[in-house]
């Protein structure tokens, strides 16, 4: 798998709450973007391309969907994170946002009752 650009990011984010959408229904759940329709079905076939998306044909149109979850994008792209940024440790990952403010001590006290209730 590999990571995808910040535009590629935004379609997959609006395919991924759509589940299934034609260009014109991802370009409307991107309303911040000013992206036009045709930059975004070129984004679409770019990850069709890259084997995130797949379509079904409507005559000379194509409804996609997402062929790669949410979630595993997610876990692949913390994983990789991690290992450039941290050292491949979560334990330095976790305290860079607690040192950046970026999660509370109730966050973290959240965190752990995650992992706790996990084993």
């Amino acid at each position: 798998m590999e990571k995808l650009t910040n535009k590629e990011e935004e379609v997959m984010q609006a395919l991924w709450k759509l589940e299934k959408a034609f260009v014109k229904e991802i370009l409307a759940e991107m309303p911040n973007t000013k992206l036009h329709y045709n930059t975004v079905s070129t984004l679409v076939r770019k990850l069709e391309n890259k084997n995130f998306v797949a379509h079904e044909a409507f005559g000379n149109t194509h409804r996609y969907y997402p062929i790669i979850s949410k979630e595993n994008y997610s876990s692949y792209f913390m994983k990789n994170a991690s290992q450039k940024l941290f050292d491949n440790s979560y334990k330095k990952m976790v305290s860079f946002f607690a040192k950046e403010e970026k999660i509370s001590a109730e966050e973290l006290r959240e965190i752990l009752e995650i992992i706790e209730n996990k084993k």
